[in-house]
């Protein structure tokens, strides 16, 4: 679970993973709890790549988090959850996180 108070990159990772309408899509399936990755790719109607692709972006800022455990017949099975977040996004909290912005750092290398 992603901590408060974000730093620069923290916070560009969590707006970054909301501002999609397909992630977002996502967490609001899983708010009725975990699953499994099939039944995910189902539900929000896109192959399982493309699937991965968004849950690494929500894992990596911290929203959601993933589970193997092998079922009866010994097959893998890879599920899905919400990590628990409540955020609150002010105006001093941007002002600081912007104080730890590595972005900015990389640009001005190139």
């Amino acid at each position: 679970m992603m901590k408060e108070p974000f730093n620069g990159d923290e916070l560009l990772s969590l707006f970054e993973a909301l501002s999609n309408p397909h992630r977002l899509r996502i967490i609001s399936i899983l708010t009725d709890g975990r699953q499994y990755v099939s039944q995910l790719a189902r539900e929000v109607e896109m192959s399982r790549p493309l699937l991965y692709m968004h849950l690494q972006k929500l894992e990596n800022a911290g929203v959601v988090k993933p589970e193997m455990e092998v079922s009866d017949d010994g097959k893998a099975m890879k599920y899905y959850e919400l990590e628990h977040f409540d955020f609150h996004i002010t105006q001093d909290l941007i002002k600081e996180a912007v104080k730890t912005l590595t972005i900015k750092k990389k640009e001005g290398k190139k």
